[in-house]
């Protein structure tokens, strides 16, 4: 099987590469050239934003599947589907679980859960795209698949206040300085690890019952907030010194923020896998969060300069804890 990944470099897409590519997948990576190959892909160096560079990379090529892991906002989706729709059996977009309703109206989100986000334009612009893609495949027969990852780790760590692509948190833990917890903490979240994810990501690769439908791919494994937070501190053998504030006083300060906690991470997040499951018979999350974070902090810890945080991020931090004491 022929597939192409837009992108394939990134916190989710590398274990996906990579799973594909042990289960004899030729997988050719397109993108800017800007981060380290994976061993076994082939790597062809364009700018999606580039349409007529791209023409020119993919020459006449054909691919059983083309995935895109970096559209964000519905003109990328046309640009896709002038691009690929007459060059590939399937068009895989990674949309985003922020796209369900909030708040919810039943405590379970399946895939029929409405989508709706009023708080976060990062949400609704997923769902632009999504709305672009199913209409395609009813008016056109394009064979799209719409998969709906949520709070998938692996070179992140997985937090809702604080630059979560640095090593801020477990700095600030280290060092005994206050980190933030939206709300009292109690909220159920769920998180998982991208293994996981790659293991029902690359079943839907080719999959003629997919084509047409929406899917999320998550863990089964709920956690409070706070909970989080512990086992990240008892991953790097300390207390966190936490600090509760109002998810929506957090967003009066920061509005940024703001959006991602009252438009996902604020509220109970509880999936029914049934779906994929049902695709993907053998799909299983097998990665607690204690033990993938210790992974996730091995990965940081393996390399000195991925442990470096810019002063912005303790400023945010120190602001937000700041403006929150002073009522």
């Amino acid at each position: 099987m022929k597939v192409l990944f837009i992108g394939g470099t990134g916190n989710i897409s590398v274990s996906v590469s990579k799973l594909a590519l042990a289960r004899g997948i030729e997988l050719t990576l397109l993108n800017r050239g800007q981060h380290q190959p994976i061993e076994g892909a082939e790597s062809v160096t364009a700018d999606i934003n580039q349409p007529d560079q791209v023409r020119k990379a993919l020459g006449d090529r054909r691919f059983d599947v083309v995935v895109n892991w970096i559209a964000y906002v519905e003109p990328e989706i046309e640009r896709d589907l002038d691009l690929f729709r007459d060059r590939c059996g399937q068009y895989i977009f990674i949309s985003s679980a922020s796209v369900y309703q909030k708040p919810l109206t039943y405590p379970i989100i399946t895939e029929s859960t409405p989508l709706a986000n009023p708080y976060w334009q990062y949400s609704r612009d997923k769902i632009a795209c999504e709305e672009r893609l199913v209409r395609a495949y009813r008016e056109e027969g394009c064979p799209i698949t719409i998969v709906r990852p949520s709070h998938t780790y692996d070179t992140r760590i997985p937090v809702a206040v604080g630059n979560w692509a640095s090593y801020l948190i477990p700095q600030r833990m280290l060092e005994g300085k206050p980190v933030v917890v939206h709300g009292d903490g109690t909220s159920l979240w769920t998180l998982t690890h991208s293994e996981d994810f790659a293991k029902g990501f690359v079943g839907l690769l080719g999959h003629p019952q997919a084509i047409g439908h929406a899917v999320h791919i998550t863990s089964d494994y709920v956690l409070t907030w706070g909970q989080i937070y512990e086992q990240i501190g008892a991953a790097l053998g300390v207390e966190p010194n936490v600090v509760h504030i109002p998810s929506d006083m957090i967003a009066r300060i920061d509005p940024a923020t703001g959006a991602g906690l009252l438009g996902d991470k604020m509220w109970c997040a509880l999936f029914d896998n049934s779906k994929i499951k049902g695709l993907v018979p053998n799909y299983v999350a097998t990665i607690p969060f204690h033990q993938g974070i210790r992974r996730t902090l091995d990965w940081f810890q393996a390399d000195e300069r991925r442990m470096q945080v810019g002063a912005e991020d303790h400023a945010q931090l120190d602001r937000i804890i700041a403006a929150a004491n002073a009522g």
